[in-house]
């Protein structure tokens, strides 16, 4: 059996290091703000992402910063340095089955209901720069091209306000797999003219995903529920006390028959496994006889 593994005391990278009571101070400001839990493998990229504000703010060292976030800027210097330990890893169509499932096993019926004038609502919550949302819209449009005047709306979120600002441009850079795995893709594009492999997302795809700011452990402003949501591979790097209180609050987001999607690594446990029933590969169905109060 392997003993466990040894993590040193201090993390270092760009000729900056940082100790263990500065990096707790750092971790423990980053949960209370965002319920990402830091562990001591990520000193390395807490120094690397973190030592540019130290440069900014001509400070000579970690403890000088922890005294920084403890200051009177600290709560400006606090929104900086989420900022900068959220990870923002994405693109288009990632883990495809939750597409496939989205194509072939939810959008029919959704279709038929916002053609009978009904109310649709799909949330990315976690949306990065946007390519979740947007393929989702892709999916809508694919399976009802009439959907933009219809009330079928995506809600797009993210702590991260960078992240928003590039959702709301729409603007990305595609590789040569996006195009190859993906053809679906230019079909709801704009090539940008004189940048290779730079495109637009079109009408109505755009205007069909609305962008704002949110964190998940703060209150949701949202009034009505969600036919689908997708949170993935956010929950994963919450606290399990934090993730304990997200799902029921997933659950009561969702319509009767609502989806909730999430990450490969992520699983659904405790009361929220009451209403929520796995239907497939990390995806789950709220029961219409669970609803929870």
């Amino acid at each position: 059996m392997n003993g466990p593994h040894m993590i040193p005391a201090v993390g270092q990278a760009n000729g900056q290091t940082i100790g263990d009571a500065a990096f707790r101070t750092v971790a423990r400001h980053l949960q209370e703000q965002t319920g990402i839990v830091l562990t001591d493998v990520k000193k390395g990229l807490a120094v690397s992402r973190l030592s540019r504000r130290l440069r900014a703010l001509q400070l000579p060292d970690f403890d000088a910063y922890c005294d920084v976030l403890s200051g009177p800027d600290g709560a400006a210097e606090m929104q900086e340095m989420v900022l900068l330990l959220t990870t923002n890893v994405t693109r288009f169509f990632r883990e495809p089955h939750h597409y496939d499932a989205l194509r072939t096993q939810i959008l029919p019926g959704l279709v038929a209901k916002a053609k009978s004038g009904g109310r649709v609502r799909l949330w990315s919550a976690g949306c990065s720069s946007g390519e979740e949302a947007y393929s989702m819209a892709m999916c809508v449009l694919e399976a009802f091209p009439q959907a933009a005047p219809s009330n079928i709306r995506i809600l797009a979120t993210d702590i991260d306000s960078n992240m928003i600002t590039k959702g709301q441009t729409a603007r990305y850079q595609l590789s040569e797999d996006d195009l190859s795995e993906h053809p679906i893709l230019l079909k709801h594009m704009v090539k940008v003219p004189g940048r290779d492999r730079y495109v637009d997302i079109a009408e109505p795809a755009k205007s069909m995903v609305r962008f704002a700011r949110l964190n998940l452990q703060d209150p949701w402003p949202m009034q009505g529920k969600f036919d689908v949501i997708f949170c993935r591979n956010v929950v994963i790097y919450f606290s399990t006390e934090t993730q304990q209180k997200l799902w029921p609050r997933f659950a009561k987001a969702l319509n009767h028959g609502g989806h909730l999607m999430i990450g490969h690594s992520e699983r659904v446990t405790g009361p929220a496994l009451t209403p929520l029933r796995s239907v497939g590969v990390t995806h789950y169905e709220l029961q219409a006889q669970g609803a929870m109060t």
